[in-house]
């Protein structure tokens, strides 16, 4: 009769899968409820984000404001979202910090509140920085989470997370027009109470994440190689930074001067054209939920390649049609455009396996970024040429969809 003795090193390695299926079987009844809560503050934070563009018409009107100057409040509130998120993803990748999801709600909060209350353009500046160090603080650790919850539906999980800040987005402009536009500025204190519930909800996911950092030191050593060299990484992360660029260069357009698009061209009133952005916004939230699971389904590269050049021609259409196709296009446009950002995340983050906060910081940092500086090229090139022709201008940035050719296809992404 024969004996086997088990190994230590095969003990070990027991040892180890037995407490990786414990530390997944913990999560696995979570998964949704965390998906959902991201996707909640998300929702929160972009619609307090939302509240600033959406009362441009009457921060222009009542400060004297010029184009340039309203897009240097955009830029100001991109850059400072921008700049800071790559730095947090990557050191939070290293050294978790569960705090920092409700502490960048708290910035957010002080920076609302002092634009209710702003005096000049100056502290309308500073509070929009306020506002996009918090947006900053969120994104890459908010990110994190639920793909740290995804249960491997990564595209799924990134778009769920992404359209509640689409969602936010698109209703921000709404609650602004019924909220502050008809009884002015300081009204814009009453979206504090939005930010205080979303700390509450921060707390508890951080509260979740804390007791789950085993799984994710877990998964962020599991991660598979694709195979590809760190010169064709490089230079993929680079095609998609030219992606993002084309896509938010676009979408700054409508985000913040579509409104004075339609009421100069179509002459049409405040509230009414908050309720055309309200349309395009919820489009780009409808595309978004459906970009991240077809993805998931028939791969990353496809999405993109749909998603960004397959718009040029609604773009290309959309300055020389009536009040009822613009609107009609705009939709259209949306939903297309915004299918890309999260499988434009996801894929990033398969190129640099370990670094998932790192790249949402980089690619959220990349969104904002060239978001806010095309918000102060654009306003200065409407100031100029008028803002028709920023629209003309404009219409031909998706055609810049045709590098993702240049993409590698892997198994892997």
């Amino acid at each position: 009769m024969s004996t086997t003795t088990a190994s230590p090193a095969s003990e070990s390695a027991s040892a180890s899968a037995s407490a990786s299926a414990s530390v997944a079987q913990q999560a696995s009844p979570l998964v949704m409820k965390v998906i959902g809560a991201c996707a909640l503050a998300h929702l929160i934070n972009d619609l307090i984000q939302a509240v600033l563009p959406s009362i441009y018409p009457m921060l222009k009107a009542n400060y004297g404001l010029s184009f340039t100057q309203v897009g240097l409040i955009t830029l100001t509130f991109q850059l400072t979202a921008s700049l800071l998120q790559p730095w947090v993803g990557y050191h939070t990748d290293r050294h978790p910090k569960p705090w920092l999801l409700p502490a960048g709600m708290v910035c957010t909060l002080i920076g609302i509140l002092l634009l209710a209350f702003a005096a000049s353009f100056a502290s309308i500046l500073v509070a929009s920085a306020l506002v996009g160090i918090g947006s900053s603080t969120f994104h890459p650790e908010a990110s994190r989470v639920a793909r740290l919850a995804s249960g491997g539906r990564y595209g799924l999980a990134q778009s769920t997370f992404q359209v509640g800040g689409n969602a936010g987005s698109a209703f921000g402009p709404l609650l602004a027009a019924a909220i502050v536009i008809p009884y002015g500025q300081g009204h814009v204190a009453w979206f504090g109470l939005f930010a205080a519930f979303a700390i509450f909800v921060l707390y508890g996911l951080s509260r979740w994440y804390r007791n789950h950092l085993a799984l994710f030191k877990l998964k962020q050593g599991s991660q598979a190689s694709h195979g590809l060299s760190k010169g064709r990484v490089t230079f993929a992360l680079v095609v998609l930074a030219m992606l993002v660029f084309s896509k938010y260069f676009y979408m700054t357009s409508f985000t913040s001067y579509f409104t004075f698009y339609l009421i100069e061209k179509f002459h049409l009133s405040v509230a009414s054209s908050q309720l055309y952005l309200f349309l395009f916004l919820g489009s780009v939230a409808a595309g978004t939920f459906f970009g991240g699971p077809i993805g998931d389904r028939i791969g990353r590269k496809k999405v993109i390649w749909f998603s960004i050049l397959g718009a040029a021609p609604f773009t290309l259409a959309l300055p020389y049609v009536d009040l009822f196709w613009t609107g009609v296009l705009s939709m259209v446009i949306g939903f297309i455009l915004a299918s890309a950002f999260s499988a434009i995340v996801v894929y990033a983050q398969e190129l640099v396996p370990g670094n998932v906060g790192m790249i949402a910081g980089v690619f959220f940092g990349l969104m904002f970024g060239f978001g806010g500086i095309g918000a102060a090229l654009l306003g200065h090139l409407a100031d100029i040429q008028g803002i028709e022709y920023v629209y003309g201008l404009c219409s031909y940035l998706p055609l810049l969809g045709v590098l993702t050719i240049l993409l590698p296809n892997t198994k892997g992404v």
